[in-house]
């Protein structure tokens, strides 16, 4: 089992939901977050959105897949969120010890689904 987090911008999410949903993988977190990186959170107007401050929009998107789903997972986050520009994102992929459904109580690759 892998939690994978990936850290895009924001206007390439449709784009990545889609292929995700087309590799069977439907349970997926969503959240805006701020942050900066190589382009230091300089200001400037970037993908036609004038950004201000040392923070830019991003959004954050988690996964937990059982292992047979990591590389599907990385191949369409990857694939949906490069332009090719500073910017782009990062991927991180942890291994997670131990998985429970809240509802019916199923521990480990069976809590994922």
């Amino acid at each position: 089992m892998k939690y994978i987090a990936a850290i895009i911008q924001p206007d390439r999410l449709d784009y990545v939901l889609d292929l995700l949903e087309k590799k069977d993988i439907h349970l997926v977190t969503v959240s805006s977050v701020m942050g900066r990186g190589r382009q230091k959170g300089n200001a400037a107007v970037y993908r036609g959105h004038q950004e201000v401050g040392s923070l830019l929009r991003k959004v954050k998107i988690e996964i937990i897949v059982n292992n047979e789903f990591v590389k599907p997972a990385i191949e369409a986050i990857t694939e949906g969120a490069r332009t090719g520009q500073i910017g782009d994102g990062k991927i991180l992929v942890t291994s997670i010890e131990q998985c429970i459904r809240i509802r019916t109580g199923e521990t480990g690759p069976a809590a994922i689904g």
